[in-house]
């Protein structure tokens, strides 16, 4: 094998060199980052790039988002989210729009949101402070406050008859961490029992293994109405801390919470809004036909004109 030869490189030959070195690079660099930079930066780009919405609904949270009897989602909240994505399908261009669903709990449904499984969450989500450094809230849709859901049998009237019971309220909700502080602060001395999901804590009462579910008033007549014989459970206890229902949707996508803004004003200015409450809390509503009866507070009332997303606190 011959001997390699040497070959003398100067240093003026290195300046082409190390050009066409830096090209390379350049060039390289600008492949491996330019799919990056094409990724969809809000909600409305993503859901332009992918054809899909993925919807939140909950299985429970009688009459906002629920299962009704097909299996299918359906509630108040529900028909709002279907109409949001009509003007998400005019705003993208996209008619052909397919909306997935995604069944969400109060654990997980802002990770799910933070993490772009889901796109929106009209369900019963109270919107708070310490949730805004997490996620955006729509103009508030809904007031409500904790109450108490017991056997009719129950001596229980007041939070006050808790002492010595047991109380359950579902992982990850406001109320439950309402009634934690209560018992702390007032010395109730109740038992805190924790349910994966409203359902669960209403059968834990009406199976005997919980005096009480404290959760939202609305909720806690929705799932009275949905029980196999309602006459056996009453709602009790004066309302505590009442609290604005929102939208939830990722935070700072300014361009989808106003479009979503939008059309709730678009909803309550028409009078639309009205008639969706009357039609899931003044009429008979699926799967038993059942009236909650619940008129509208005055804080929705108020919030019909103001239009407001101002969180709880």
């Amino acid at each position: 094998m011959p001997a390699p030869r040497a070959v003398a490189v100067s240093f003026a030959s290195t300046a082409p060199i190390a050009s066409i070195a830096v090209c390379a690079l350049t060039a390289m660099t600008a492949f491996i980052a330019g799919p990056a930079a094409a990724q969809p930066s809000g909600t409305l780009e993503k859901v332009k790039s992918s054809g899909v919405i993925t919807v939140a609904y909950r299985d429970s949270s009688i009459p906002f988002s629920y299962l009704g009897a097909d299996g299918q989602p359906t509630g108040f909240g529900w028909e709002i989210c279907g109409k949001v994505v009509e003007q998400v399908k005019k705003a993208t261009g996209r008619a052909d729009l397919k909306v997935a669903t995604q069944s969400v709990t109060s654990q997980n449904r802002i990770p799910l949101l933070d993490n772009g499984t889901i796109d929106i969450e009209c369900g019963s989500t109270t919107n708070n402070s310490e949730r805004a450094k997490q996620v955006d809230f729509a103009i508030n849709y809904f007031y409500t406050g904790s109450r108490l859901l017991v056997k009719s049998s129950s001596p229980i009237k007041t939070f006050a008859d808790l002492k010595g019971r047991k109380v359950v309220s579902t992982t990850g909700t406001t109320n439950y961490q309402v009634m934690r502080r209560m018992n702390q602060e007032q010395n109730l001395g109740f038992e805190m029992l924790g349910a994966k999901d409203h359902a669960d804590a209403a059968l834990l009462v009406q199976s005997g293994r919980a005096d009480a579910f404290a959760m939202d008033d609305i909720l806690l007549y929705g799932l009275r109405a949905g029980a196999l014989n309602p006459a056996e459970l009453a709602v009790v206890g004066d309302p505590v801390q009442v609290e604005p229902y929102a939208i939830m949707v990722r935070k700072d996508d300014a361009a989808f919470k106003k479009l979503v803004d939008a059309t709730l004003t678009g909803l309550m200015k028409s009078g639309e809004f009205e008639a969706l409450y009357k039609k899931w809390f003044q009429s008979p509503i699926p799967p038993k036909g059942i009236t909650l009866g619940a008129p509208m507070s005055r804080e929705l009332q108020e919030n019909l004109q103001a239009l407001s997303d101002k969180p709880a606190r």
